[in-house]
């Protein structure tokens, strides 16, 4: 019976850490339910033997108890509780055989569900990069504003924000920009940052499309580690004017693993980023947040016609 009163409050500890870190996790809510209910039962086989004992517990069944002797209604109570314990330790080995059995299963779907998304919004800011002049509707006033930002006659790099929810054509706008504009810099450089990130991870593209034409530094960028990274690329961008985007910032503190490392030169570098987050968006100056908005129906539909109905593909069909 102790054994099953250690384990008990064990349950209970558990059941209390469980329901905290997956409060959101319906594989786990279901399982842990199954576990309050047999830990119900387990207080009540515990109830029931310390009420056994306290009512037996006289100088005369303690002389019996000695002896060897128990009396027999005593006898029948201990047997009865004495097979709930069997069946409560059966019921909690299976429990344990199904947290195994399932939970890993949902985790990895968790895992997989995880990897899809950020793979799938990559594949879309990829799109969104090639997208030729003629494919775009309704950025003329924010190209505008964005290019003039960019032309200004400032020797400090300033930090650009395009700001906006999913789908607006932040990454859109701002690869039309960078293409027109970054051969008018020393270097330039195009950093996916995404949702979920590796900070080492998001150093190393950042050097490689720095040094994309220096065989000999991408050949030792593997073997760097963090602080190595860190300090070629301060080394690098030292005396250069560059161009840097930052694409998909979500966090605050995944603008700052890398803007620290930037160095801020006076040579009129720019560094601009993309984001649908306001708190992200308020790390640049107030008059360089470019807010997009939704393309007014007039122009949707265009963009919807450009999309559903191409004149190329349309006359390809007609002549075949």
């Amino acid at each position: 019976m102790g054994r099953v009163a250690r384990e008990l409050r064990v349950i209970h500890d558990v059941v209390c850490q469980m329901d905290i870190r997956n409060s959101n996790n319906q594989v786990y809510e279901g399982w842990l339910e199954e576990v309050r209910k047999v830990a119900h039962v387990m207080e009540d086989i515990v109830d029931e033997y310390l009420y056994l004992i306290d009512q037996e517990h006289d100088l005369g069944c303690c002389f019996y108890l000695k002896q060897g002797f128990i009396k027999p209604e005593s006898l029948l109570y201990l047997n009865q509780i004495a097979f709930k314990t069997k069946e409560i330790e059966k019921d909690l080995a299976h429990l344990s055989e199904m947290k195994n059995r399932w939970v890993p299963m949902i985790q990895n779907e968790d895992t997989s569900s995880s990897n899809y998304i950020v793979k799938r919004s990559q594949d879309i800011a990829n799109i969104s990069r090639s997208l030729n002049e003629e494919d775009l509707v309704g950025v003329d006033k924010n190209r505008e504003i964005l290019e003039q930002w960019l032309a200004r006659a400032v020797l400090e790099c300033p930090v650009i924000a395009l700001l906006g929810m999913g789908g607006l054509g932040k990454t859109t706008l701002a690869a039309n920009v960078y293409r027109k504009q970054r051969e008018q810099l020393q270097c330039h450089a195009w950093v996916s940052i995404s949702q979920t990130y590796s900070r080492e991870d998001v150093l190393r593209n950042t050097i490689n499309e720095l040094f994309k034409d220096n065989v000999s530094v991408l050949s030792n960028t593997a073997a760097m580690d963090i602080t190595c990274l860190e300090e070629t690329l301060k080394r690098f961008l030292e005396q250069l004017k560059y161009l840097i985007i930052l694409d998909d910032v979500w966090t605050p503190q995944a603008f700052d693993d890398l803007s620290r490392v930037l160095i801020h030169n006076d040579n009129g570098s720019r560094l601009i980023i993309t984001t649908r987050e306001g708190d992200v968006a308020a790390l640049a100056s107030p008059e360089h947040i470019l807010k997009l908005e939704a393309l007014p129906e007039d122009k949707a539909c265009d963009l919807f016609h450009k999309k559903a109905f191409p004149i190329d593909k349309i006359m390809n069909v007609l002549w075949s």
